[in-house]
């Protein structure tokens, strides 16, 4: 495969993928901002929001204060925010057609069909929280069919495969943002942990994950941070923990590197990240520091994409 078409087919899955969490990120900042006063706290829901999304300093370049309506057009449809939920579709679509031969009719039949769909609601706006609503739905539903399609109409080669590391590299990077954002703004420090505000921060953070249910059918316990932290970080039977992300990268990079004749750099750095997940507890983790952790993470997960970049895309 030309590495400009695996460039293509990388940042296409990396860009629906990105879409999906924000959407989720705006759902579950509006559930929470909607409880009592009492129980959101004296945090600023919103900031927390551009946090978790890595765009909070480029916000402010743009706008004096991080409320509601400045934080929601920001991350959906401002053009100057290159990771916006309309920018993410409409690059996502510019990937998809450089590749349009590489895709099944079903994955192209789903990007193309959300960009037409989605200049309507642009021209229109979101006027009221049910517009809201419906226009998050429809991006979380966007992501869902062209995952699905990939999964379920794709031949399983190279194609398949860049793609799925744009997916897991990408999920891996927003999994780790939100869980480090909760640890360091979402709880302010007079609030005893198990009480009401941390009850519902927690919710909304699984929610953001789509981790709710799963966490009740994994521990059948009321929400701790400790259980969480361990459902989000080492549980790999959670499609979007850490440990499951990288198990997928080291995964679908074997099967590149069978393919190709050789190994790399990119698997033996995916195959160490593993490593060290599968090795680890959540005692040494606090013990340690859970920010210290994640940030390490997260700077493992990048230089994966730059690794993968210098390797394949390139």
């Amino acid at each position: 495969m030309l590495s400009r078409t695996a460039e293509n087919l990388y940042w296409l899955a990396r860009y629906v993928e990105r879409a999906e969490y924000l959407a989720r990120t705006i759902d579950a900042t509006l559930r929470v901002t909607a409880l009592p006063a009492a129980y959101i706290g004296k945090t600023n829901e919103w900031e927390s929001a551009l946090m978790t999304a890595g765009v909070n300093v480029s916000f402010y370049e743009v706008y004096a204060e991080a409320n509601e309506q400045n934080v929601i057009e920001y991350l959906s449809f401002n053009q100057s925010n290159p990771s916006s939920i309309k920018n993410c579709i409409e690059a996502a679509r510019l990937n998809a057609r450089s590749v349009r031969t590489a895709l099944t009719s079903e994955m192209w039949d789903t990007l193309n069909g959300s960009w037409i769909e989605l200049q309507e609601v642009w021209s229109k706006g979101t006027k009221t929280r049910e517009e809201l609503a419906r226009f998050l739905r429809f991006v979380q539903e966007t992501s869902l069919r062209f995952d699905g399609s990939a999964y379920r109409t794709m031949l399983r080669n190279d194609a398949y495969w860049f793609s799925r590391l744009g997916l897991h590299l990408e999920r891996a990077d927003n999994t780790a943002r939100i869980l480090d954002v909760k640890y360091h703004v979402l709880l302010p420090e007079e609030e005893h942990v198990g009480g009401p505000l941390d009850y519902y921060q927690w919710t909304s953070i699984l929610r953001s994950v789509s981790a709710l249910t799963a966490y009740h059918w994994v521990y059948r316990e009321t929400l701790k941070p400790w259980l969480i932290a361990d459902l989000l970080i080492l549980n790999d039977t959670l499609p979007r923990s850490l440990a499951s992300c990288y198990g997928n990268l080291v995964r679908n990079l074997d099967q590149i590197g069978v393919a190709y004749g050789r190994q790399g750099a990119a698997q033996r750095h995916a195959r160490g990240v593993r490593n060290r997940l599968e090795h680890s507890n959540m005692d040494d983790i606090f013990q340690r520091g859970v920010h210290e952790f994640i940030q390490e993470f997260i700077g493992d997960n990048s230089r994966l994409g730059e690794i993968i970049t210098k390797q394949y895309l390139i």
